[in-house]
């Protein structure tokens, strides 16, 4: 039952994702990513909204979401922003790469 909560509240955020054929999400920003701009999000709720303002603040032109536990690659990106959240959907990272 759990892990249906939690593909529930991860739905909304697959938008903000980019897609497997490296596409930008429909919200996307214009010129190179910025940490400083998303520093402020720390702390934050995680939601799709959330993470518009963060790629529209940040410059960059894709986003990816990391949960808790989640594998991510280590290649850099930087045109992406990568934001880490804990299990209670609160932003604990925020960085281009």
């Amino acid at each position: 039952m759990r892990t249906a909560l939690v593909a529930m509240m991860m739905a909304p955020l697959a938008a903000c994702a980019t897609t497997s054929g490296g596409e930008a999400p429909a919200a996307n920003a214009e010129g190179p990513c910025r940490n400083e701009p998303v520093a402020s999000f720390v702390g934050q709720k995680a939601s799709a909204e959330t993470g518009a303002a963060m790629l529209k603040a940040s410059g960059a032109k894709t986003m990816r979401w990391g949960g808790p536990g989640m594998a991510m690659t280590m290649d850099f990106r930087p045109e992406r922003l990568t934001v880490a959240y804990d299990e209670a959907m609160v932003i604990t990272s925020a960085r281009c790469g």
